[in-house]
């Protein structure tokens, strides 16, 4: 735990937390603005309509366009700190090598990026309930949905600090999270086979809301192919960080 309060320390400096806040508090106002429409207004009352499904299918899309990149930003900001500041030497000096540093600082945006999702899906939520929505609500694919976005977000993140720690030049894994979120996006679109493909395409399988036709409602994610592909990220993450140490340390 005490890298863990090392990395805080170091997030601070880096003043992550606003910035976090300010993109949580955007992509709740991105997914509510559909609310205010004339058009969809007109079916806060009408069971039939879903516009909660069809609230939660807005956030979706908002979160698949942005949370690629925030995982890439957050990842960067947090390893950069050491490539700019000698801090692998210095770490190292004190007896962190570098894959128990990159475990800390995964563990450390893990810990930040929970109640922040929360805290995100709660105001899409609450926006709904101010702007009039009156059909009530279905917490299960919402809970499900928040808890799976924080699970990708935490892969990425772990994903983006391997490539931070091994590319000094952190415009590449900003680079790759602006290709991320444009594929995530564009997955939405895509058939669900050609999204399971695409390491991105997740933040579109893991939708709990979805569109056909006209027609708004809840679905079921593809739970296995989900939990495969974190338990495959989670491994590549593993040895990734295990490698990043000297052999026999």
């Amino acid at each position: 735990m005490s890298d863990v309060v090392l990395e805080i320390r170091k997030m601070r400096r880096l003043r992550t937390i606003p910035v976090l806040v300010g993109l949580v508090l955007a992509v709740a106002a991105l997914s509510s603005a559909s609310l205010f429409s004339g058009t969809a207004r007109e079916t806060f009352d009408d069971p039939a309509a879903s516009p909660w499904a069809a609230l939660l299918l807005s956030y979706t899309m908002m979160a698949a366009m942005t949370s690629p990149l925030l995982a890439a930003v957050l990842a960067s900001r947090q390893t950069d700190i050491e490539h700019s500041g000698n801090g692998w030497v210095l770490a190292a000096g004190a007896g962190r090598t570098p894959g128990r540093l990159c475990a800390a600082k995964l563990l450390t945006l893990a810990f930040t990026l929970a109640p922040a999702i929360a805290l995100q899906t709660a105001a899409v939520v609450a926006i709904g309930v101010l702007a009039g929505i009156r059909v009530p609500i279905d917490p299960i694919p919402w809970i499900a949905y928040t808890g799976l976005l924080f699970v990708l977000d935490v892969v990425f993140c772990g994903l983006h600090i391997l490539l931070a720690a091994r590319v000094e030049n952190q415009l590449v894994s900003v680079g790759v999270g602006v290709l991320g979120s444009f594929l995530a996006v564009f997955s939405l679109l895509l058939p669900a086979a050609v999204s399971r493909a695409i390491p991105w395409g997740y933040y579109a399988v893991i939708s709990q809301a979805g569109q056909e036709g006209d027609s708004v409602g809840y679905v079921q994610a593809p739970y296995p192919w989900i939990i495969g592909f974190v338990a495959l990220a989670a491994l590549v993450i593993a040895v990734g960080i295990r490698r990043l140490d000297p052999i026999g340390a």
